[in-house]
Order: C-alpha cells, then structure tokens, then sequence
C-alpha cells in the first residue's frame, strides 16, 4: 500500500512522527512537505528532534494570503497525487496544507484519512474551522482523538468510516519527555530562571489575538505584570505585530526565538502552569497534568474545560483567570486521548478500510 503523507506546519510534524513510523514499517510513505511554515525553528527542528524522514517532496509554498496559499497547494499536489498515484492521502488537523490536500484527492477520486477528524470549536470566524468541517466531509476514513469527536461526527450525520484510535500526541509526548528533562537546566540559564523556580511557559499566534491592536496590547500587558516570570517562545506573527504596534515586554517576559519540540516538552514539563491560544498546547498541558488557560472564548478540546484543567479567557480577564488556575488542581484527570500505540491503530485502520479497486 501507498501512503501518501502531507505536513505543512508545526502541529502536523509532531503529529506525524509516529505515524510515519508505523507506515514505513509495514507499507510504503511518500511525505509531502508543502513549505507552508518553511522557517527553520518552525520546520526544520522538528524533523531533527522527532526523527521524521527527509520528505520526498518540498512543495515549497509557504506565506501569502488563506486563497493564494491554498490554491498553489492545490495545484501542486494534484501533480504529486497524479504522479504518484498514492492508494491513500493521509492529513492531519485543519491547516491549509489539510484542506488542499483533501480537496486535491477527493477530486481525483483518491480516499482522503483525516487525522483529528470531527473537532470543533464552532467558531466559523477560525480559518481553520472552515478547514477541519470541509476536510472531514471530503474524508473516507475519519480518525477522531475522543468521544467527543466521534459525537460531533456524528451531529453531523458522518458515521460511516470513524475509528476512534486515540490522540497521537500522547505517543509523541509519552516518548519526548525523558530527552526533555536533559534539556531543562541549559533552557533555564538561557531564560535567567532559577532551577524550580515557578513560571508561566506562554504562547500567542493566532491571528485573532496578534492582528488586534486593543487585544494584543492587553496581553502584552499582561505578560508584562503577571506575579511569576513568562518564558514566551515568540512566534513570527507576533513578533511581526508587537513590531507594527510599538509593543514591548517588560522584563518579566522571557521571550525566546521559537522551540524545536523537545525544549518545548522540556518547557512545559518544568512549567507552573500554561498560557496560550494553539490547541495542540492545551492538550499537551492536559497531557503532563499542567493548568491551562487559553486567549480565546472557544476551544475544539472542550474536555479539558469541562474536566477543569483549562479555562477560556478574554485578554481583560487574563490575570484572574492565571490565579484561579494556579489553585489546587481538580482530584479527576481522566484519559481522554487514549492509550499509546496510536500510529498503529491508524495504519490498522488504513489497512482495513483502503476502498476495493
């Protein structure tokens, strides 16, 4: 069987770690970078940390607009899929590099597999809402993380093709955190914290926090005046647009260039507590048994909500939401994402599921 495999930006690297292992033991993988995060801290490190294969095609599409990102991706992986002639396309999440992939294939009749299938945070006004509701109704087989995927799935009258595998973030992390822990004194010198020193491992990028002036001055601010020090690896978007609106952090913040995955797990491990607006953080914060709070009034992992380890919060009630969760965390941490062996369970599937010729 022919997998091919499309990545585009940081989420779907550490995603694909442990399904591109499972693949190439057992079928053949063509891994498809489309270019669209192309920066080294953003793409390159996590190749190098999470021991993924060089890919077999670089597309090379990376900035622009939604349209002239997702167009070029388009017509650049038809070619590929053409070329090819893959048995699967496999995707994950809710990108661009995603939704052209899925709308490449399905319009040359090649099964599209999603990878996070029926998440949803019910905010159309997220870019990448759009991309996981029209990537999972392109799909013919849909891998949802939990319970509450598959239920959306099925709102939505989708249930033929749904295997519920599990969340592979929790073979990635399971698997990271004993390196992470050899990296943490060399992260602590360089951001000034003293070993077992509490403090708040932060990050802002999506565009609805950092393309606002009014928003993204009062989480600066914020940052700026939160009782225990921020260590914020800063994203080019925000560095772009602290830059266009005369933002700057006071020296409670320490900002750093962006992480490969193993100092962020390394990060996150040593952290008091998690702020951020990426929802792969707040799952992986879940993950380590870390108090979440997230810069946005929805979230499509609403289980760590309802569980009381995250909390949505409007940049105006930053702070008191931060002091709220450092209180004693909740007696129930249940498992939402599985046990570890998800790559397997994904390729079982894709096995099982490839349409007869």
């Amino acid at each position: 069987m022919k997998i091919m495999n499309v990545v585009g930006a940081r989420p779907e690297f550490i995603q694909t770690a442990p399904v591109t292992k499972a693949i190439r033991k057992r079928h053949t993988e063509i891994l498809v970078h489309t270019g669209q995060h192309y920066d080294d801290n953003m793409s390159a490190v996590f190749f190098s940390d999470l021991g993924i294969p060089e890919p077999e095609l670089n597309l090379g599409v990376g900035g622009g607009s939604h349209a002239a990102m997702t167009g070029q991706m388009l017509m650049r992986l038809e070619a590929a899929m053409l070329e090819t002639k893959p048995d699967w396309v496999l995707v994950f999440g809710d990108t661009n590099s995603t939704i052209a992939a899925a709308l490449a294939a399905a319009k040359i009749y090649v099964p599209v597999a999603h990878i996070e299938a029926g998440l949803r945070s019910y905010d159309r006004r997220m870019p990448e809402e759009i991309n996981r509701v029209m990537t999972d109704h392109l799909s013919t087989l849909l891998l949802p993380p939990t319970k509450v995927a598959v239920e959306n799935l099925r709102k939505e009258g989708i249930t033929e093709g749904v295997r519920l595998v599990g969340d592979v973030r929790v073979d990635v992390v399971l698997d990271t955190v004993p390196r992470a822990r050899l990296a943490q004194a060399a992260l602590f010198e360089q951001t000034r914290l003293r070993g077992g020193e509490p403090f708040a491992l932060a990050t802002i990028h999506r565009a609805s926090n950092t393309d606002d002036r009014e928003r993204l001055t009062d989480i600066v601010q914020a940052f700026n005046t939160l009782d225990l020090p921020v260590v914020l690896p800063v994203h080019p978007r925000l560095r772009k647009m602290m830059g266009e609106f005369g933002l700057s952090f006071s020296g409670n913040v320490r900002a750093i260039d962006p992480v490969g995955f193993v100092d962020m797990v390394a990060l996150l491990d040593a952290c008091a507590i998690v702020i951020t607006d990426s929802g792969g953080l707040q799952k992986e914060a879940y993950m380590l048994r870390r108090p979440g709070v997230t810069v946005r009034d929805t979230t499509e992992w609403v289980e760590t909500v309802e569980s009381g380890w995250n909390r949505l919060t409007e940049p105006t009630a930053f702070k008191a939401a931060v002091a709220e969760a450092l209180r004693p965390p909740p007696a129930e941490h249940p498992e939402f994402y599985g046990a570890p062996g998800v790559g397997e369970r994904i390729v079982d599937a894709l096995e099982e599921m490839l349409p007869k010729a």
